[in-house]
């Protein structure tokens, strides 16, 4: 742990008042907002005065910030930390979120190789990310509730980060930070925060209208003087059982695969298995393709797949629930387009360098989208905005779910395959 002993004053531990008084609005706008954390001596709270004025627009504090942090005639917007000896990670879920935090990782990792990097994360989307080298990970079970936060704060005990990363807005990521004694709490600007967030940190990204997430989230390195525009690189191992088990279901025969990964978490993203099978029979007869199933082992999973088989004409590899998430990836990797709606598999495959045919009318592309290259995808947002909402996209806040029954249907099978015979067109050798 850092103690900040710059012009004569001990940062180390300094009383604030109760997190209590700060929910009901203890605290006068302009003042410093009190970063709340716990320890062991008593259950005391305390925070870091040198960088509570930070979020607070162009509030100067020259005089309370550590020279380390400080750099004369800037205001608090531009000032760059030092590379931090440690800084501390928590993004919990989903799947796509968390592969999107993964740039900035090799981000921080390219410009300060020296930081100690901690990433507090689900323990699902550990599976995925758990084994980037370099990275401490403390996997979380997010159905825990305080039970997880104590054990969260005992493991952590004695432990404190120069920095940390709430990049997540919801308020049981807000509490989970409450473990985490930190310096410098970065969180999302005053537009995006919901949930208590602005309590339980005390910088903020820089506001920014109709950002992708995989933006959003690399913006958080911009509070710490690291570029947020560098070209994003993933580079997640994929080891070597699970690239076997690709192998063998996807071989190096010459024949290009498209892989369909039918199934989102919110099943109103989820595309008629009907149409699935449609665009299936085509790949096959019209392109001479390879077609496989993937996704978990999930009863709604093997429900949909089951249904997809049943109005599919020709012969299609199902592996619904035979693989795991590496083995995913490692499909994924293998493909040569991959087909889904809002999904971690859209992510995934991005990640991986494969072109994803996404399925959108639900959410907005744009936001949510395969981050590389949307000219496979299919948008109808604009038209759902229209249908169900009576807006224009214009209209409606940035990021706006319309998960409504019948959404989805607004996708034609037609024009699915008419995207997914540009493709093939596209990339057809001569």
């Amino acid at each position: 742990m850092h103690k900040w002993t710059d012009v004569g004053i001990d940062y180390a531990h300094v009383p604030a008042p109760a997190l209590q008084s700060a929910l009901t609005g203890g605290g006068r706008r302009g003042e410093p907002l009190r970063a709340v954390g716990f320890d062991s001596s008593g259950g005391k709270q305390h925070f870091a005065p040198a960088f509570a004025v930070a979020m607070f627009g162009d509030t100067h504090a020259a005089a309370g910030l550590p020279a380390r942090l400080r750099q004369s005639n800037k205001s608090l917007r531009e000032r760059v930390i030092a590379p931090p000896d440690s800084l501390c990670i928590l993004r919990l879920s989903a799947l796509g979120d968390v592969s999107h935090v993964v740039p900035l990782v090799r981000t921080v990792q390219r410009h300060w190789p020296a930081t100690r990097i901690t990433w507090i994360v689900g323990q699902f989307e550990s599976r995925l990310v758990g084994d980037i080298e370099g990275v401490e990970f403390i996997p979380y079970d997010k159905r825990s509730g305080w039970r997880g936060v104590s054990g969260l704060r005992r493991r952590l005990k004695g432990r404190r980060f120069d920095a940390l990363l709430l990049m997540q807005l919801a308020l049981r990521a807000n509490l989970v930070s409450t473990a985490i004694r930190a310096d410098v709490r970065v969180g999302y600007d005053r537009a995006r925060s919901k949930e208590g967030h602005g309590l339980f940190i005390n910088r903020r990204i820089p506001p920014c209208d109709g950002q992708h997430v995989l933006d959003a989230l690399g913006s958080f390195l911009q509070p710490l003087g690291l570029p947020a525009d560098e070209p994003p690189r993933w580079s997640l191992p994929v080891p070597d059982e699970a690239v076997d088990f690709a192998r063998s279901h996807i071989p190096d025969d010459g024949q290009r695969t498209l892989v369909i990964s039918p199934c989102a978490s919110h099943a109103l993203r989820n595309w008629r298995p009907e149409r699935y099978a449609a665009v299936a029979d085509h790949a096959i007869r019209r392109h001479g393709l390879r077609v496989v199933l993937c996704g978990g082992p999930s009863p709604a999973e093997r429900t949909m797949g089951d249904a997809i088989l049943a109005h599919c004409t020709e012969p299609v590899v199902d592996l619904i629930g035979k693989d795991t998430i590496k083995r995913a990836l490692a499909l994924l990797q293998r493909a040569d387009l991959v087909v889904s709606p809002d999904s971690g598999p859209v992510h995934m495959a991005n990640a991986v360098g494969t072109p994803v045919l996404g399925l959108y009318a639900a959410t907005d592309p744009r936001r949510s989208g395969p981050y590389s290259d949307r000219r496979w995808t299919v948008d109808r947002y604009a038209a759902a905005a229209e249908r169900f909402l009576g807006k224009g996209t214009d209209q409606l806040p940035w990021g706006r779910k319309i998960e409504v029954p019948g959404v989805m249907d607004l996708i034609e099978t037609d024009a699915v395959i008419e995207r997914l015979d540009a493709w093939v067109s596209d990339t057809s050798r001569p």
